[in-house]
């Protein structure tokens, strides 16, 4: 009976160890493919070889490309959030406009005789006085 219990819990233990390595192989892989397409520096002919070589010798190739490429790797990642951080700014700015967007459409608007100038100037303010608050 002792002989079944400790070989069950080696048998559970092997296989949490071999899930444990598949999953850590499959992160491994699907980030040396993210940085494969995510480098513009490295010739299309360069990256079909990695693939291929990650298709037929997996474990060497994800082996020698984290020791030939690894600090790339982090490098091609840290500019791929700093450039998505960016963009994200620039769009957010991009459509909430700030107090010179209100400015200039409720310019817009005055020039195209929608609103009076007091309306404008009203409108002004109140951007001017929405800015200043939001920067106290």
């Amino acid at each position: 009976m002792r002989i079944t219990s400790w070989s069950s819990l080696w048998d559970t233990v092997w296989w949490l160890f071999t899930v444990f390595v598949f999953v850590a192989y499959l992160m491994a892989l699907i980030a040396i493919i993210g940085d494969l397409f995510r480098d513009r520096e490295l010739k299309g002919l360069y990256k079909a070889l990695w693939l291929v070589f990650l298709v037929f010798l997996p474990f060497i190739t994800i082996l020698v490309y984290l020791i030939v490429r690894g600090n790339g790797m982090s490098a091609r990642a840290e500019k791929h959030l700093v450039d998505s951080k960016t963009a994200t700014d620039d769009y957010i700015r991009s459509v909430a406009g700030g107090t010179a967007g209100e400015i200039a459409q409720a310019k817009q608007l005055l020039d195209s005789g929608a609103i009076t100038q007091e309306e404008y100037a009203q409108l002004k303010q109140g951007a001017l006085t929405r800015s200043s608050c939001n920067l106290q």
